[in-house]
């Protein structure tokens, strides 16, 4: 699986204690893309498992961080350590497995636009539901509204509009792309700065195509390309810790979109949505 000499794609993934999951991705690669693209992963958790034998087993390149830097601090290590003839990096979680073709797809649409910083695929769960995987930028109406009403009214219009769950037949523009599995263009990633490091877990990715567009790239959404993301999405085991995470990270982003004193009735507005709303999750993880 190692990359031949024309390969200008990598794919980097993070484990933590990831070993069984990343197996299946590694396998699904062969198929997805038509030249072997470099394959790197880092490791947050080398201490513990055998990622390791995993990683180079399957010809990839095994990264071991010297402390947990979270997915996007992980990430921006990996990709520092590329070489420079490097064009697009395939972000990807471990538990994602590529449909035929999938990556492919993705470089086909990248390359069809010199503007084009990211292009998502169509994630699927492991029932065949589609994730909402290419989003907009949540702002006042659309990020309160969703913030308050999506726990106890799961298809109300705010939600809808969040998730954009009628506009997954079609290529388009997205605010955001889900960073489970997401293709960038090297010199995008490499102008903003890669992902914030500040968001440990969680929203990372919204923020990372906030800043794309701010910087005039655009996010784009491909449903011809296809991956299944197999559990990452199942929130039965989810902890208050985890929602409190999720939270914490959600008030970041906002904090950073609408900075300074002119922002704050806008902030004040968004913040207290979204307290409600993790009030309210972490009561439901309770029961």
């Amino acid at each position: 699986m190692s990359a031949t000499s024309s390969s200008t794609i990598a794919v980097v993934s993070v484990s933590y204690r990831s070993e069984a999951e990343l197996e299946s991705m590694l396998r699904s690669l062969p198929s997805a893309a038509s030249v072997a693209p470099l394959v790197v992963v880092a490791d947050n958790l080398p201490a513990a498992g055998h990622t390791k034998q995993v990683v180079t087993a399957a010809g990839a390149r095994y990264v071991p961080m010297t402390s947990n830097l979270g997915y996007g601090g992980a990430i921006n290590e990996a990709v520092r350590g590329l070489p420079p003839e490097i064009e697009w990096v395939m972000i990807t979680n471990p538990d994602v497995v590529f449909h035929a073709g999938a990556i492919d797809r993705m470089i086909e649409v990248g390359r069809a636009a010199d503007d084009i910083g990211a292009v998502g695929p169509l994630t699927l769960n492991d029932d065949g539901s589609v994730y909402p995987s290419a989003r907009v930028i949540p702002g006042v109406r659309v990020g309160s509204g969703h913030a308050v009403f999506s726990s106890v009214w799961p298809s109300n219009p705010w939600t809808r509009r969040y998730h954009a769950t009628a506009a997954t037949t079609s290529e388009r523009d997205a605010g955001w792309l889900s960073g489970a599995c997401v293709l960038v263009r090297r010199a995008a990633f490499d102008m903003i700065g890669g992902f914030d490091e500040g968001f440990f877990m969680y929203f990372e990715d919204v923020d990372l195509g906030y800043r794309l567009g701010r910087a005039g790239w655009r996010n784009r959404f491909t449903p011809a390309a296809r991956v299944t993301h197999t559990g990452g999405h199942s929130t039965a085991g989810e902890s208050a810790a985890m929602v409190r995470a999720h939270h914490r990270s959600a008030e970041r982003f906002i904090q950073k979109k609408y900075p300074g004193a002119v922002n704050w009735p806008v902030r004040l507005v968004l913040l207290t949505g979204l307290r409600l709303r993790s009030t309210l999750a972490v009561r439901r993880t309770s029961r």
